[in-house]
């Protein structure tokens, strides 16, 4: 039986209720009820629930709900910094008006979205910017640093994404000078800190929520800790992202902005640009070394595949010798200014970082020797790292700057915190991690990751002592959990188990979506695959005139069907040839445009109406095999004696899946098409696990059926049972 919670949460969403008399355009949903209900529940019992509301459900306003009326202190956490936004200025204060409510709310994103008043003073008169538009840039910053309140760099519209400015106007764990900072009682991040903890209803984002489970210096501590209850949106990207954080990296850009930052500080201190500039300059060119020795490696791998080459252990010898000269040379200016000594500090950890990523590990036998799995795994193209247009005029440091800025968004992680003097290279990251490096154009990254996270992940949580609510339109494999529970750390068994609701969406899949499969493709394995894929969806193409996002499980894939669609009569718009933002908002625009993506695309991505009518799938979504954190995971599987296909590959890859098809139907009057290339889906077993995972719609091979959904005025039609 509900309790008051999950039933005045209900009765808020329900055909005359708050938001039906007090929301223009609201309609009640059943499913959107249940879930409601449901977090009501879990709220009143300290609980936890496991969610899937299908799309269109209305989950923002489901956990809202309950969260307003509750009146506990509530951490609610979205996948990215835009739906944190949207989450925070427009649905929070529908909810909470048409509530009635007074409860109060704060946004909190990590120390990187705010300007530090700090490093922009120590930038200003630096010869630093190549171009006069980043100098333009610049001066609009600083113009606006005397009016904004909050000092969220999101306010400036007119700054790029990527701009190479952003590291030189904000803040890192590293370079904070803390409560020495003169600027500190100016400060935007401890503002923003101090707001959250007055707050109510807390609206962050899992990098922030993990960098404080995980202790991370984020500079927000003491937040999280006093919360009543916890909501996770976009609950399925948070094992991954724990992964991250649970463990520690070293990358290119700090070490390049420590030297910096060094030769920065020496400005008005006579004498110690002599001291500090030889061995600042041997750091940078050391990085850029490291970076040339590993010219010839994959673009990731093992930190062992690294070592066996000869010139790539000199380099790293080399690195670290630059760090503890640089060390040297800063100790005895430490009491001179708190910027020396963050920058002594910062020598010192990143030396020991350095010191722990090389240590000693057993890595075991290679990790895809005897590899259980779909028959192409060792075909599936590696994803290459989404980078961003420079601006014109970027210098080769400014785009350094800018590739290890945001190389791939689930690679971002955040700094452990550990004193540097204190730090030992015996820390508490697990035994079981794996050690690894990634390469972008002109940086790299060596990281140390955990290959499980559901025990830390489960402590926090019971230490939190809380109400915990993970919800995704994409939790489930086959209507059940057990996949993503193990990854939280949750028996799905046993006295306590989590509650659990499969919420469907309200659209009428049946009526509004169409599911295609082409005769005639050969195996994902074939030389002339996506030749052939891009033949058998042409005339998909012609009888929506346009309108589709093809989504490919590699880049390989991409650029060669992009060749081939050149010249059609379709605007075409591909990844890479423009920022992600800019190439959504063309597409849009467009009204007829043709999109084609990679892995990023599948999820995030909102385009409702007819803009987009088709989605088109090449291959099955298997996670490329070069990757070492899930080798490792798969290698541990088989440990355990469980099988790594089954248990991790295939729920990954059918998560994966629904995450595109999710791109398909965004509203009660959208229609489309959806084509899936792979002809796996019939002829493996496994198959059937996607299948059962998707919305209920019909399917077909006959492209005369395509044809037929497309007219303004539906006509019925005959459609083949396929599966």
């Amino acid at each position: 039986m509900s309790g008051r919670l999950a039933q005045a949460s209900r009765d808020a969403l329900v055909e005359g209720g708050d938001l039906a008399r007090n929301i223009a355009a609201f309609a009640p949903r059943p499913s959107q009820q249940d879930l409601a209900g449901a977090i009501g529940d879990a709220f009143d019992t300290q609980g936890t629930l496991l969610a899937e509301a299908g799309t269109g459900t209305g989950k923002t306003f489901a956990y809202l709900v309950p969260a307003l009326l509750s009146g506990k202190k509530t951490i609610i956490s979205t996948g990215t910094r835009a739906l944190q936004d949207q989450l925070y200025h427009r649905d929070l204060p529908r909810v909470r008006d048409a509530l009635g409510v007074g409860l109060s709310s704060a946004l909190l994103k990590g120390r990187a979205n705010y300007l530090c008043r700090y490093r922009m003073d120590q930038a200003a008169g630096e010869p630093r910017f190549a171009s006069r538009e980043l100098a333009s840039q610049f001066q609009r910053i600083v113009a606006w640093s005397g009016r904004t309140r909050m000092g969220d760099l999101a306010e400036l519209d007119a700054l790029p994404e990527d701009s190479p400015l952003l590291p030189v106007v904000t803040s890192t764990a590293e370079n904070c000078l803390g409560s020495e900072c003169p600027f500190f009682s100016e400060c935007f991040v401890v503002a923003a800190r101090q707001r959250a903890q007055a707050a109510d209803i807390v609206v962050v984002n899992h990098h922030l929520l993990l960098a404080d489970l995980a202790l991370k210096q984020e500079g927000f501590g003491e937040i999280l800790p006093g919360a009543q209850a916890f909501v996770v949106d976009e609950a399925h990207q948070l094992p991954d992202l724990a992964a991250q954080f649970f463990g520690e990296a070293l990358s290119a850009r700090p070490l390049v902005e420590l030297a910096r930052d060094a030769t920065a500080e020496c400005k008005d201190k006579p004498g110690a640009l002599a001291v500090l500039q030889e061995p600042a300059r041997e750091l940078e060119y050391m990085v850029r070394e490291v970076r040339r020795a590993m010219d010839n490696l994959p673009v990731r791998g093992t930190r062992s595949r690294a070592l066996e080459v000869e010139a790539v252990e000199h380099a790293f010898d080399a690195l670290q010798h630059a760090l503890r000269s640089l060390h040297a040379a800063l100790l005895p200016l430490r009491s001179v200014a708190p910027g020396f000594d963050s920058c002594t500090a910062r020598a010192k950890e990143f030396e020991l970082r350095l010191r722990r990523w090389r240590g000693p590990l057993d890595e075991g036998a290679p990790l895809l020797e005897g590899l259980d799995g779909p028959d192409d795994a060792d075909s599936i193209d590696a994803p290459e790292c989404d980078t961003e247009a420079a601006p014109p005029g970027t210098t080769p440091d400014a785009l350094l700057d800018i590739m290890n800025a945001a190389p791939c968004e689930a690679m971002l992680f955040a700094t452990r915190d550990v004193a540097p003097d204190e730090a030992k290279p015996e820390d508490d990251t697990p035994d079981d991690s794996v050690r690894w490096y990634e390469l972008t154009a002109r940086g790299f990254r060596l990281s140390r990751t955990p290959i499980d996270v559901a025990g830390p992940l489960a402590r926090h949580r019971a230490r939190s002592q809380a109400a915990w609510v993970f919800t995704s339109a994409t939790l489930a494999i086959g209507g059940r959990f057990e996949h993503f529970a193990i990854k939280l750390g949750l028996s799905l068994k046993g006295d306590n188990p989590p509650a659990t609701l499969l919420a469907p969406s309200p659209f009428d899949w049946p009526q509004q979506a169409l599911c295609y499969q082409p005769r005639g493709l050969p195996e994902p394995t074939s030389p002339d695959f996506t030749a052939r894929m891009v033949d058998a969806i042409w005339p998909v193409l012609e009888a929506s005139q346009g309108r589709a996002f093809v989504l490919f499980a590699s880049h390989r894939a991409l650029r060669e069907a992009a060749e081939r669609l050149r010249g059609g009569p379709w605007p075409l718009f591909v990844q890479g040839e423009a920022p992600r933002p800019v190439l959504l908002e063309r597409f849009r625009a467009s009204g007829n445009g043709v999109l084609l993506g990679a892995a990023s695309f599948r999820e995030g991505v909102d385009v409702a109406g007819e803009a987009l009518s088709v989605v088109v799938i090449d291959k099955l979504p298997f996670a490329a095999p070069d990757d070492p954190v899930f080798e490792a995971r798969l290698e541990a599987v088989r440990r355990r004696g469980g099988n790594p296909f089954r248990d991790e590959q295939l729920p990954q890859a059918v998560i994966a899946l629904k995450q595109g098809v999710g791109r398909l139907i965004r509203s009660e009057s959208d229609r489309g098409v959806l084509v899936l290339c792979d002809s796996r889906l019939i002829t493996k077993s496994y198959g059937a696990t996607f299948l059962n995972s998707l919305p209920p719609m019909p399917r077909t091979r006959t492209i005369d059926d395509v044809r037929r959904f497309f007219p303004a005025v539906p006509v019925e039609m005959t459609v083949e049972t396929l599966f």
